[in-house]
């Protein structure tokens, strides 16, 4: 289909993810209060959604502690800005395997493995505007850990966000989970149009090459709306390319800890780079209440 940038742009920032980057920069948030207070600070410098992790507070490392969530959501819509909020629902889907010649037992220390509706229970306590849906099982980075997400653990989670009236976030890693996530949506399982977040450059997912990059959103539906990302240094050339193709930006501590070489960078700065970036391509940064109109969203408030 024929490309025209996208003049209207939402900024997506992602706000603390669940990799192990806790202890490779100061600015990485671990606390709830430290979270939504990075969260505040990004929507201030012109973010419209925060997508949201939780950690443990004293270790930092990734977590899904229901009260976790539930302080996040409540520090983020008591907070003097408004902006969407985008919790995760990856958590929960984690199976780590024995060695290559016996794969059995499971590294029972690594695996997280929970059934679709335990890894929905903070999002029915917690009701996000939107909330993600990775849409496909991945060998992910490490040798014998494969993020999981089967058709029925996806067909149940989505119509579950349904019900909630929570839009789903499809996080779309490779062209397969993309072909699934279409027919999530002519089944009704997901409502149209859809919401579709690209995730390039993640072992062992999609490589952040442009052609790559391109066949990924040409497989988009045309009246779906869509964001990109990429990790590392590839984080803002990405957001511009996204732009440049229609789509919205996606930055943050979950996928680059730097402003710049040698530079540690915080959620904050990352979206005023991000800001910079769109608006010097001649883009309007859009936010909260637009992106709703745009989306179909209702402020929502805890149970």
């Amino acid at each position: 289909m024929p490309l025209a940038m996208n003049r209207e742009v939402f900024i997506t920032a992602a706000v603390t993810g669940s990799g192990g980057t806790q202890d490779k920069s100061q600015h990485v948030p671990r606390s709830p209060k430290q979270i939504a207070d990075s969260a505040i600070d990004a929507a201030k410098a012109g973010a419209a959604i925060v997508h949201c992790h939780v950690r443990d507070p004293e270790t930092g490392t990734p977590s899904r502690r229901l009260d976790l969530y539930r302080e996040v959501t409540d520090l983020i819509r008591a907070a003097d800005v408004d902006v969407v909020l985008n919790l995760t629902a990856g958590m929960g889907g984690d199976i780590v395997f024995g060695s290559p010649e016996a794969p059995f037992p499971l590294n029972e220390e690594a695996t997280d493995m929970i059934g679709a509706t335990a890894r929905m229970a903070h999002i029915k306590e917690c009701l996000p505007e939107i909330c993600t849906l990775d849409c496909g099982t991945l060998n992910f980075a490490e040798a014998d850990y494969v993020m999981t997400n089967t058709p029925g653990m996806l067909r149940t989670m989505g119509g579950m966000m349904t019900d909630l009236g929570v839009k789903a976030e499809i996080e779309a890693f490779d062209t397969g989970h993309l072909w699934f996530a279409k027919q999530l949506v002519s089944e009704g399982t997901l409502t149209s149009p859809a919401l579709v977040q690209l995730c390039m450059g993640v072992p062992w997912g999609a490589p952040n090459d442009l052609n790559t990059f391109l066949a990924m959103v040409n497989a988009i539906p045309e009246y779906w709306m869509w964001s990109a990302f990429s990790l590392g240094r590839d984080q803002m050339p990405y957001a511009a390319a996204a732009v440049l193709a229609g789509g919205n930006a996606r930055v943050g501590l979950e996928d680059n800890l730097f402003l710049e070489k040698g530079v540690l960078a915080t959620n904050a700065q990352l979206v005023e780079k991000a800001v910079g970036v769109i608006e010097g391509m001649g883009a309007k940064i859009i936010g909260p209440q637009d992106v709703r109109h745009k989306l179909g969203l209702t402020k929502r408030a805890p149970q």
